[in-house]
């Protein structure tokens, strides 16, 4: 079994949406509740951290400092400077069913499409008005799959022709695999892949491979493959309030471990 190094105690409320950008050899990833992009670059082990001005659930980068973050009121364009400040521009506002809902899980196809899907904050609440929606440059969005409590694990094959979803919720905790119309970015033919109750954990965040595994997070909040040869496994996790965390001091870091096998480049949101 890999042993998982601690790379930052930053004892976030929600880790998520980790992103290895190769060409600076960083790591980034968001804290949901505290509003913030991180980065962790692996030469240094210097962290930075960039204030947003709403929620976001999970960001895909775009080029330079340009990132794509899925917050509460829509999908931006979020360029983040170098003394710490983001400047945001509005793609897409997004189609809510009703109030208190925000972004959830969501990345890039093999085609560079984004795809995220939305959630009502108060999970207890148990709604499933969550929807997965696709956005394109120009701002256009589309609804692709609908009545999803909390929206999570998605993720592709390496040809791109799967899409992995799953339902994190607590009365669902299922994954999903559909047939993936890489020419439309469409999901068709929805079948049970990982029935609910047969895994420890719930499903949350994802990532497949390069021989088409498909590797999920269950306590953990999401998992990205990087390093200088794609084989490190980098995870981020949750550090829930109002309960004894003796057992678990490390609640909320971002750790890295070698699984033995090597992940795929994270595509970028496609301009054109």
């Amino acid at each position: 079994m890999a042993v998982a190094e601690l790379i930052f105690d930053g004892k976030h409320g929600v880790g998520e949406s980790p992103v290895w950008r190769a060409d600076e050899a960083s790591l980034y990833w968001v804290d949901i509740p505290a509003k913030a992009i991180l980065c962790w670059n692996s030469r240094s082990g210097a962290v930075r951290a960039w204030s947003l001005p709403e929620m976001a659930g999970c960001i895909a980068h775009i080029d330079g400092p340009r990132w794509l973050a899925a917050m509460e009121s829509g999908v931006f364009m979020a360029t983040l400077a170098d003394d710490g400040s983001v400047n945001t521009e509005l793609l897409a506002a997004a189609r809510h069913a009703e109030p208190g809902m925000r972004f959830n899980d969501g990345r890039c196809d093999r085609q560079g499409r984004f795809l995220a899907g939305t959630m009502f904050l108060d999970m207890a609440a148990a709604k499933a008005v969550g929807v997965v929606s696709s956005f394109d440059a120009n701002g256009n969005q589309r609804a692709l799959v609908d009545q999803l409590i909390v929206p999570n694990g998605m993720a592709f094959s390496p040809d791109g022709r799967t899409m992995y979803l799953s339902d994190s919720h607590p009365t669902v905790t299922t994954v999903w695999a559909y047939n993936y119309d890489v020419a439309t970015g469409t999901p068709a033919n929805r079948r049970v892949f990982i029935a609910g109750g047969t895994m420890a954990g719930r499903p949350d965040g994802a990532a497949v491979d390069a021989d088409g595994c498909y590797w999920i997070c269950g306590k953990p909040a999401m998992c990205a493959f990087g390093g200088e040869n794609l084989d490190t496994l980098f995870v981020t996790s949750i550090r829930p309030g109002g309960v004894d965390l003796s057992d678990q001091p490390l609640a909320g870091g971002v750790f890295a471990l070698r699984p033995g096998v090597q992940g795929l480049p994270e595509p970028k949101f496609r301009l054109t």
